[in-house]
């Protein structure tokens, strides 16, 4: 499964991303902290060049915490400081405030020595689409600042936020790459919701998820949907989760793409349990 696609408006997010890297101190990455490694952006990657970047691990609250932990060793290991939050933790966003305040010392102290004022630090914030990227940007504020929504492709263009006197922010749209090489990123991220579900199938992404459960988090699947373990058979595991789950056509026929909705809202919310999608071993 290739996935090819490359909005216009992702193309002009990309240019924009570039015209303006030069005006801030560091980068600020946001990543789902339940596919930390499929969400971060490769060509983003080649355009942020040697910036200083700080990498957070959002939706910490829906992630196995175990893999996370695993996640964070990984990218401090490479010399990129990361942190995981929940944007619905006080103390985690104080955490944010805080080590964007000291990312933009150096530029603070190189300024006082040249006798100029020191100002707030400027980050830029990026990520792929669905994040959580609004939803942070006005818990740093305090205010309804970003648009969010529970869909990608909300943000449509940059906009620069105050933080308090701490420092300043310059949101930018989500940006997707052009396509997906490896079909495991893209069925991570289709899992997630990162991609429209309307570009893939339900049912096959949904399947993908089954499988990966019953590989890594067989009692929470078998908890939530009482299917046996052992079942392998995708078409048996389909009926018998629309059976227990009432999803029944008129002639006693189960509707696959009602089944297919209830598992991928479960996954999304947390109903499935903390779980991660991928694993630092692989």
């Amino acid at each position: 499964m290739a996935i090819q696609w490359f909005p216009g408006h992702m193309a002009k997010a990309r240019r924009q991303v570039e015209e303006k890297l030069k005006l801030v101190d560091f980068v600020m990455e946001l990543v789902d902290a339940r596919a930390p490694l499929s969400s971060q952006n490769p060509m983003l990657q080649e355009v942020l060049q040697n910036k200083p970047k700080l990498i957070v691990l959002m939706k910490k609250d829906l992630a196995d915490q175990r893999e996370t932990d695993k996640w964070i060793n990984y990218f401090n290991e490479k010399d990129v400081k990361a942190i995981a939050i929940n944007v619905n933790e006080k103390a985690d966003i104080q955490k944010v405030i805080q080590i964007a305040k000291e990312f933009g010392q150096e530029k603070m102290d190189k300024l006082m020595k040249k006798g100029i004022q020191p100002r707030p630090a400027r980050a830029m914030i990026v990520g792929i689409p669905n994040v959580g990227k609004s939803t942070l940007i006005n818990r740093l504020a305090k205010k309804n600042i970003a648009k969010t929504g529970d869909r990608p492709g909300v943000t449509k263009q940059q906009l620069w936020i105050k933080v308090k006197k701490d420092f300043e922010l310059l949101d930018t749209p989500g940006i997707l790459w052009p396509k997906f090489e490896d079909e495991l990123v893209g069925y991570r991220l289709a899992a997630l919701g990162t991609i429209k579900d309307q570009l893939l199938s339900l049912q096959d992404i949904v399947a993908f998820v089954i499988k990966y459960f019953q590989e890594h988090y067989p009692d929470l699947i078998e908890e939530r949907y009482t299917i046996d373990r052992d079942m392998t058979d995708m078409w048996d595991i389909f009926v018998a989760i629309g059976k227990q789950r009432g999803c029944l056509e008129s002639g006693g026929n189960v509707n696959f793409d009602k089944v297919s909705d209830i598992v991928i809202r479960d996954l999304r919310t947390g109903r499935l349990g903390k779980v991660s999608l991928e694993s630092v071993e692989g």
